[in-house]
């Protein structure tokens, strides 16, 4: 059985269950970080990349985010050159299901998509497990490309921190990109291609869903 397969006979056994219901698809009313990058004045091009649990939800919310251009699906934070998904679920790379976001910086601020990635993407308290998914390459991480990114992505977990927003302190990596590899074309827009799939139904429909309703502003098709 493969281990996508795996993660719904998983999900079906437990979705049920108080723990579960409590955690899927929750959204958090958090602050915007007092710290972010200017907007820029024109349409310009800007790469961020986030580890949150399955890249599958994590790659449906940021699609939904005005001022996204692309979201791939792809491996992070490992050692393994051009690893596969099966290499990485095995927990041995060091890689992250991560994903790769393109947006315009005049449309959208890095502090924004922070945002959205604390909020409803995923549970930053969660080490190395989201949801019915366990194990080194579910956890949670911020893989900045530029010091900027990095003093904003720092700064913005000590915010939320400092005011308390999670019952737990969060547990997200910063670290420096080494390297992103694009996952394999099957996972690619896995949500909107599959969305009747109970995985995604349970799991990540309801982080779109709450992006839309916590975020209307920053919701879009």
């Amino acid at each position: 059985m493969s281990k996508a397969w795996l993660r719904i006979v998983a999900l079906v056994l437990i979705v049920f269950s108080s723990v579960f219901s409590c955690r899927a698809g929750s959204a958090r009313d958090i602050p915007a970080p007092a710290v972010d990058e200017t907007r820029a004045p024109s349409p310009r091009k800007e790469l961020a990349f986030f580890a949150g649990g399955c890249f599958w939800g994590v790659q449906a919310v940021f699609q939904h985010v005005k001022g996204v251009i692309n979201v791939t699906s792809g491996y992070s934070g490992g050692t393994l050159k051009n690893p596969g998904y099966e290499e990485v679920s095995s927990g041995t790379t060091g890689h992250a299901e991560s994903v790769k976001v393109l947006y315009d910086g005049s449309q959208v601020t890095y502090g924004d998509l922070l945002r959205v990635f604390f909020s409803v993407a995923h549970d930053p308290t969660e080490l190395n497990r989201q949801g019915p998914d366990e194990g080194t390459q579910y956890r949670s991480a911020i893989f900045y490309a530029t010091d900027e990114q990095k003093h904003i992505a720092q700064a913005y977990i000590a915010q939320l921190d400092q005011a308390k927003v999670f019952p737990k302190p969060i547990v997200t990596q910063v670290v420096a990109l080494s390297a992103f590899y694009n996952a394999e074309d099957y996972h690619q827009n896995y949500a909107t291609l599959h969305p009747d799939n109970p995985y995604i139904l349970y799991n990540d429909a309801p982080k779109v869903a709450n992006l839309k309703k916590e975020f209307p502003q920053l919701y879009t098709k």
